[in-house]
């Protein structure tokens, strides 16, 4: 009898250590689950030629729709654009806005997707030794006016698509550009839920550009196919990019005037600017137009040197180039509509001083930087 008792006792000493096993198990992996994954977030480099707070943000959009007035809607109408027109891919500015404001929403305006690919210069390549590759990062999150914006899930799975040998991931050089965060105000502003895919495009040659473009174009029709994802109302490309740089002073040791820093050479030099957008940019994408492009901007002989001071000579062609291989891919035809031009010394800037903003360099003749916007649909 005192044996049957003692096995019984030892029964359930055994049975109540199974039962704390299961419950402390149970208990540590709902820890597990519970526990969110930690954010990284990519912090603010440029707080005073942006808005890095909402009511910076509402209150620069009021003033540009004030100065503005009717003239988006004129610009609008001589490209045959609506509101209901939707961009597949968007050329636009990085400039602080005090002086580029006014062309940011002829460029943004009519972007409706969630999720958006940025192209970026990489202004800082020399600095980080990158060339010939498209620089990634591994942040979960980038800070933007309105809050948080998640860097999308599609991220990673584009990189597993892509050959290793084409790819960077480099959080230091994200964080030390300024072209991609500069677009994030305005696009929160329309879409407070966006998430973005950032890239940067280095010193790149051509031919590589092109092959990049045809291998980015295959891994993104793999993973928008597989996430049933509609090219313009689910996901955009969105290119970050200033045209000439131009003037003989604040450029450091460089002296980009290439017309002369009068009136007549203004005049010129925005005249310059609009055969290479017309020529290049413009109507049906097509790579020898690309190419085209870069022998506008780019040094026949060094491809790391300017030949025009377009500042996004790699990120934009990089664009376009993944954008026509995309299209063939899809089987469709899209076309660039010109939205407009202007410059920092084009208008009087958008006061931004009782915003706690300011403009980051000068504006003058012999000082000035072009924009473009331009929408692809």
């Amino acid at each position: 009898m005192i044996c049957f008792i003692n096995l019984i006792v030892i029964d359930m000493i055994k049975y109540g250590v199974f039962l704390f096993f299961c419950y402390t198990s149970l208990l540590c992996f709902s820890q597990k689950t519970l526990t969110p994954a930690p954010q990284k977030i990519r912090k603010l480099i440029d707080t005073v030629g942006y808005a890095s707070h909402a009511y910076q943000m509402d209150s620069v959009y009021s003033r540009i729709a004030l100065k503005q007035g009717n003239d988006l809607e004129m610009h609008f109408r001589k490209a045959d654009v609506t509101e209901e027109t939707v961009w597949k891919v968007a050329v636009c500015p990085h400039d602080d806005y005090a002086y580029a404001g006014y062309i940011y929403p002829l460029s943004l305006f009519n972007v409706q997707a969630k999720t958006l690919i940025l192209f970026g210069v990489c202004h800082k390549a020399k600095q980080f030794g990158l060339e010939n590759t498209l620089v990634f990062d591994s942040f979960t999150h980038w800070k933007g006016p309105y809050g948080l914006v998640p860097v999308s899930s599609l991220r990673d799975e584009i990189i597993k698509e892509l050959p290793s040998t084409m790819v960077t991931i480099n959080d230091s050089a994200q964080q030390a550009e300024h072209s991609l965060e500069a677009l994030i105000p305005f696009l929160q502003y329309y879409n407070h839920d966006i998430e973005i895919i950032p890239v940067l495009v280095p010193y790149m040659q051509v031919e590589k550009m092109e092959n990049f473009a045809q291998l980015l174009a295959q891994a993104l029709k793999v993973v928008t196919t597989r996430n049933n994802l509609v090219w313009g109302n689910d996901f955009a490309f969105v290119i970050s990019n200033d045209a000439v740089h131009y003037g003989d002073e604040g450029w450091g040791d460089k002296n980009y005037n290439y017309y002369g820093v009068d009136p007549k050479g203004y005049e010129q030099a925005c005249n310059h600017e609009a055969e290479i957008i017309k020529n290049t940019l413009t109507g049906e994408i097509l790579p020898e137009k690309l190419k085209k492009f870069c022998s506008y901007t780019v040094d026949e002989k060094d491809y790391k040197e300017y030949k025009w001071t377009w500042c996004g000579r790699y990120c934009l062609p990089m664009g376009l180039f993944t954008a026509y291989y995309f299209q063939k891919l899809l089987g469709i035809t899209i076309h660039g509509n010109w939205l407009g031009y202007s410059s920092s010394i084009e208008h009087r800037p958008i006061p931004v001083k009782d915003l706690k903003m300011d403009v980051t360099a000068p504006a003058t003749m012999h000082h000035w930087v072009g924009y473009t916007a331009i929408g692809y649909r």
